[in-house]
């Protein structure tokens, strides 16, 4: 660790951020936006995000396991671009993710099984105008385990919304993933301090009661 991590963690610390909100009451999973056209470098993809998506497949299985609830998202557009917004509008590319696309589904290795539910959105949020939250709720979900893509947008936007809507999110740190490391270390380290827990997949495991 640089010396200048350890002088802002300090701060960090004395000034009250960083405590663990840990885990309460049911677990759900959130994968967010493991999609091919993530998965592909000469897409949307690149830096560490191969890796998160082959590190995510010990925690999916792990999740299905000890009977979590388990949502995925993907951003669709619809055909005609009728739905294009703002977020469309910084990157226009991202109007090509539409339901039939096959760089909108999500990668063969994560495919959803019956009875997970995949959501659809336009924003970088999984809970922005979605029913998600309302589906958590529903099955007593208290806590949200988040892995996907990328750290410091989509990612980061749900767990910062998971915890705006009461639920505490632990980011799995090497189970999502950003085309930059730059970016991906840096909103590690922002969400650790304000909105999340982020802790390793083997010490999350470690924390899970009744494996």
């Amino acid at each position: 660790m640089s010396n200048d991590l350890q002088r802002d963690e300090a701060r960090y610390k004395a000034q009250g951020f960083g405590n663990e909100m840990g885990i309460a009451g049911r677990v759900g999973l959130l994968i967010v936006d493991f999609v091919n056209g993530f998965a592909d470098p000469a897409a949307f993809g690149g830096g560490n995000i191969p890796q998160a998506i082959a590190r995510t497949t010990t925690l999916l299985a792990a999740a299905r396991r000890l009977g979590w609830k388990i949502a995925h998202t993907r951003i669709v557009f619809a055909d005609d671009g009728a739905d294009a917004n703002i977020f469309s509008l910084k990157v226009p590319t991202m109007l090509g993710l539409t339901e039939g696309n096959p760089a909108s589904a999500i990668v063969p290795e994560l495919a959803p099984a019956p009875g997970e539910y995949v959501v659809r959105k336009t924003v970088p949020s999984a809970f922005s105008g979605t029913p998600l939250a309302a589906w958590y709720v529903a099955h007593g979900v208290q806590t949200v385990v988040v892995a996907g893509c990328v750290t410091s947008g989509c990612v980061r936007a749900s767990v910062l919304d998971a915890m705006q809507a009461g639920f505490r999110p632990i980011v799995v740190s090497d189970c999502v993933g950003d085309r930059a490391i730059g970016p991906h270390e840096a909103n590690l380290f922002d969400m650790a301090q304000k909105c999340g827990d982020v802790l390793e997949l083997d010490t999350l495991l470690s924390r899970i009661p009744n494996q």
